[in-house]
């Protein structure tokens, strides 16, 4: 039986995904988290085979967070059950050994099916974000820009298109608000625009956000 772990800030995912695993003959929930600090209790006591994670999760700031808790829990496989872009959040997720990203606009038994396959050891990401990976990977120059980002430049790039203000995406990273403007710098510098209108609307063009 595999084990999971539901790891989302709302009640209504965590209390449908224990709805519909109820009974279960391959998977079973043993536990649920609200925030990173519950999810880490958990972890600590209990086994957990793969780990249902929203990006957007409570407590996670980033995804070095996600790289610490796939280093402090080896025996755990993270799937990524989430509303972020797939195009600006699975090349990133695959670096940090993330074993899958799954849409929340995906069907129940489509994730399911994707749990049975991790469980297995493989590493699945749907076919959109293998093909925007393969086009960016192999495309023109000014299509490979996103390479030059690093991973907290996407992370502020994403909060910034969310329509959050220096200060905010500082207190959400956990960073000086000098510091959410020197990111700002350099990805106009690395995009090269010169504002931020010109910014965010380059990354769409180039399916970074």
């Amino acid at each position: 039986m595999i084990k999971l772990c539901v790891a989302d800030s709302f009640p209504v995912v965590t209390e449908g995904l224990q709805s519909y695993f109820q009974g279960n003959s391959k998977a079973e929930i043993v536990g649920t988290a609200k925030n990173l600090e519950s999810l880490l209790v958990f972890l600590d006591s209990r086994r957990c085979d793969i780990l249902l994670l929203d990006v957007e999760f409570d407590g996670l700031s980033s995804i070095r967070d996600i790289k610490s808790l796939l280093k402090d829990f080896t025996a755990t496989k993270i799937i990524l059950f989430t509303n972020v872009s797939e195009q600006m959040y699975a090349p990133t997720a695959i670096k940090a050994g993330v074993s899958a990203y799954v849409s929340k606009k995906s069907n129940l038994k489509e994730l399911e099916a994707t749990i049975l396959k991790v469980a297995e050891g493989k590493v699945v990401f749907s076919d959109t974000v293998k093909k925007s990976i393969e086009m960016l990977s192999k495309g023109k120059k000014s299509e490979r820009l996103f390479k030059k980002l690093s991973t907290r430049e996407i992370e502020v790039l994403r909060y910034l298109n969310d329509g959050k203000k220096n200060k905010e995406v500082a207190q959400i990273l956990g960073l000086d608000e000098k510091t959410i403007s020197t990111y700002k710098l350099r990805l106009l510098a690395k995009l090269n625009v010169t504002n931020l209108v010109d910014l965010l609307k380059k990354a769409k063009d180039l399916d970074i956000i």
